[in-house]
């Protein structure tokens, strides 16, 4: 009790220096209100902001607003912003679990719909809490009302991605959505190695047929609660998935058989990997050019398992890429990945040391049998002349 007797004497210094008189808010002393709140889900952090004004009308200052409870944090205090009109005490938190001033994470499961309708399950997370009022009041009885804010983001966890505009062996985009952006950064990466340390770099003239490449989708900064699953990954000759030629790697537990699945839903990343290969309706151009996309969703960790069964998912072999316009905030367009159409041996190779060109032995016997044949002509001439002399 001691302690917060001294946390309130603190805070009411505090709010002697920077405190608002309820003569300063004019028109804005008033009781407060449900609207008085505003909620900001960002990318990653969450923004509020409580109109000041029906809290000192109320019987307080900022500094006796307490989220979730937390007293004895700086950065989980509000700061007072005279800046706007009508002024406000801002809180702003990160929405990292274990780091979000006290905040709750509750993660919930529907049945998915839109790009998501082929499976069973989508999972969003809910970020809530509430804004008390402390009253210093010491005694039996008070006459301040007890004020509370409430304040909730949704972050869905199902997003399309792959690996956007940046270079051909890495990239990585931030989750949007319109209730906010999750606390992740999603990256694709192409590598040459079953270790993925080697970056792919893409040959001017393409990869060799059935060179393996390996990728790899990874989360970072996210909390340890979530994992990487990939639904599904397909490879198109469109960057955009809309309707093109497309061949699919894997959708749900459907894999390809030259499709090597090394880690799904385990951890925060995903690996897999694939030869290189070329569509056929490119087979009249030098390259075959094509790009890769992948429906990655982010799922709890004691759900991760029930995604993984197969039985309990609906799976087809193709998606209809109608589905996929252009609209979707989750379509991004992909870097291409080149394949060499032919592995036959240029006619035009150059000589190699050590090696003879059958040409260049033919066309020297030829001269050598012309120099031969002009030499003994000039013998014979020279004889005929010297005879008509005599």
């Amino acid at each position: 009790m001691a302690f917060f007797s001294f946390l309130i004497l603190t805070s009411l210094c505090i709010a002697g220096r920077e405190a608002l008189n309820l003569s300063d808010c004019g028109a804005y002393a008033r009781r407060p209100e449900p609207t008085d709140i505003s909620v900001v889900c960002g990318t990653s952090a969450i923004n509020l902001a409580i109109q000041v004004c029906p809290v000192i009308y109320t019987g307080y200052n900022k500094s006796l607003l307490i989220l979730n409870r937390i007293f004895d944090d700086e950065d989980c205090r509000g700061t007072l912003d005279t800046s706007v009109t009508p002024p406000v005490v801002r809180f702003t938190f990160p929405i990292r679990e274990g780091n979000a001033c006290g905040s709750n994470f509750l993660t919930t499961s529907a049945p998915g719909t839109g790009i998501f309708s082929d499976f069973s399950n989508i999972q969003t997370v809910n970020v809530s809490g509430v804004i008390r009022s402390f009253d210093p009041t010491i005694g039996t009885i008070t006459y301040n009302a007890e004020l509370k804010y409430y304040y909730s983001c949704a972050y869905p966890l199902e997003y399309l991605i792959n690996n956007t505009q940046v270079d051909v062996s890495s990239s990585s985009i931030a989750l949007k959505d319109n209730n906010g952006s999750f606390i992740s950064t999603l990256s694709m990466s192409l590598y040459q190695d079953i270790n993925y340390t080697k970056p792919l770099t893409m040959p001017r003239l393409g990869l060799e047929l059935r060179t393996d490449i390996y990728v790899q989708v990874v989360a970072s900064n996210l909390t340890s609660q979530y994992l990487v699953l990939l639904d599904r990954c397909y490879a198109s000759v469109n960057p955009q998935p809309t309707n093109s030629t497309f061949f699919n790697l894997f959708v749900s537990c459907s894999i390809d058989q030259l499709t090597t699945m090394l880690e799904n839903g385990d951890s925060q990343k995903a690996r897999f990997h694939f030869p290189a290969f070329r569509f056929i309706e490119q087979q009249n151009e030098t390259v075959s050019t094509y790009y890769l996309h992948c429906i990655t969703r982010l799922c709890e960790k004691s759900t991760c398992s029930t995604f993984k069964q197969c039985s309990n998912r609906r799976k087809r072999s193709t998606l209809d890429s109608t589905s996929l316009s252009t609209d979707q905030t989750y379509t991004i367009s992909s870097p291409e990945i080149i394949t060499k159409t032919e592995s036959d041996e240029s006619k035009e190779k150059p000589l190699v040391a050590g090696e003879k060109d059958e040409s260049s032995v033919g066309l020297g016997a030829a001269v050598g049998v012309l120099a031969f044949v002009c030499l003994i002509a000039l013998c014979v001439a020279a004889l005929f002349y010297k005879k008509l002399r005599n």
